[in-house]
């Protein structure tokens, strides 16, 4: 049975689409600058330079085992017995193997010189420091990593525009790059409005609820590895436009919740515009979360969210992380799943459904999950994402594949 969505009928002539939306959000990412910090901290940030090998990796001929090490030559006359003389550690500076003898050699171990076969202590027997050899034949460079396999001196081994993982750690510090430029985080301000909201560890009176948006958007955001300030301004017009003055000049990425739909008390975009800051959209022809605002001046830019839960998530999902993603060099945060039931919604809005994802054969699997509206916090615990279902259809099938943003 498929599932049944609706929604009040209304006309979308003040909207736009959810396609206009995102070519607006795109036209507008600034370039963030860059700085340089040190490489403990650099995990999760976005690389603004190359990474590139200051010498030849390995930088020397590397034992893969610990064993003996032998000439081939040795072995190509005949000897499987070797006498022993002498070890080479890793950390050790190079020796030199006597031709017709064994050295012993630890895995990371720079391999002496005249030596170029590594054999294993599997395959070795060692008595009275005399190495036999078990193995019926061996190779040239058996069990050795060459001088530069991985990568020649100069070589780009992480590019610029990726975001640092652990093994990017690994090998900046291979490198000696002891300090990486990256790009520069936006400095972030969140604003909560509205006079029913308190915080969490207060007991709201009958009339009020807790906060949950920001809280959320906090989460959202240190995902990205972004650090942020905390504001509340009530709902009076006046004390928005004041505490606007000082936030606007102090911060470049302003993430409002609450305000910006139709209600009597909603002055966030008349007190934006009144500061400079140009609105670029303002409603968009989608499900849940209409009421978006986005503009943006030459030294910020803004995203005015509804209050209702839901939709907060949800455009800070599709649009907020694109602009962020995007203004960093990235990639976007979407990827494409297929839907396990049908879905009919009326035609004209795009429906943003949070979906759960699972793995069948190598195919992502997007399972509906039907709440309560734009203020059901609950449905969105099982959720992973939002499965976008477009606005020109409203019969979607079993099977078809749409884009998924993940959370």
């Amino acid at each position: 049975m498929a599932l049944e969505f609706t929604y009040s009928s209304k006309k979308f002539d003040d909207m736009i689409s959810v396609e206009e939306a995102l070519a607006i959000i795109e036209n507008h990412t600034v370039d963030l600058g860059s700085e340089e910090i040190p490489y403990s901290e650099a995990n999760g940030r976005v690389l603004d330079e190359d990474i590139l090998a200051d010498r030849p990796l390995p930088p020397f001929h590397r034992a893969t085992m610990d064993g003996i090490c032998i000439s081939l030559k040795d072995w190509e006359t005949g000897m499987r017995t070797f006498p022993v003389f002498g070890e080479q550690f890793a950390g050790a500076p190079q020796q030199t193997l006597k031709l017709g003898s064994c050295m012993e050699i630890m895995t990371g171990a720079v391999v002496p010189e005249n030596a170029n076969v590594v054999i294993r202590y599997e395959d070795v027997t060692i008595e009275n420091s005399i190495a036999t050899v078990h193995a019926d034949s061996i190779t040239e460079m058996m069990n050795i990593h060459l001088t530069g396999t991985d990568a020649e001196e100069g070589e780009v081994l992480v590019e610029k525009g990726k975001r640092i993982s652990h093994g990017d750690i690994g090998i900046l510090t291979s490198v000696g790059k002891t300090t990486v430029r990256v790009k520069e985080h936006p400095k972030v301000a969140i604003i909560s409005t509205g006079d029913e909201l308190v915080e969490p560890e207060e007991k709201p009176l009958p009339h009020q609820i807790r906060k949950s948006n920001v809280y959320t958007l906090c989460s959202l955001l240190r995902d990205q590895g972004l650090e942020f300030e905390l504001f509340h301004i009530n709902d009076e017009l006046e004390e928005i436009k004041k505490a606007l003055d000082r936030i606007l000049n102090d911060f470049n990425l302003i993430l409002l919740s609450g305000g910006v739909s139709k209600g009597k008390r909603d002055f966030i975009p008349e007190a934006l515009e009144s500061h400079g800051v140009k609105k670029h959209f303002h409603r968009i022809k989608q499900r849940p979360g209409k009421p978006l605002w986005f503009g943006s001046n030459d030294r910020v830019t803004v995203f005015g969210f509804p209050g209702n839960p839901v939709s907060t998530i949800a455009c800070y999902t599709v649009y907020c992380r694109h602009w962020l993603n995007r203004s960093l060099g990235l990639p976007s945060n979407a990827i494409h799943a297929q839907l396990t039931e049908d879905i009919h919604f009326p035609k004209e809005l795009t429906f943003f459904v949070h979906v759960a994802l699972s793995y069948e054969q190598g195919t992502v699997k997007a399972k509906s999950l039907r709440g309560n509206g734009s203020g059901d916090l609950v449905s969105l615990s099982k959720a992973d994402g939002f499965i976008e279902l477009p606005a020109d259809q409203s019969h979607f099938k079993k099977g078809e594949v749409y884009r998924v943003y993940l959370f």
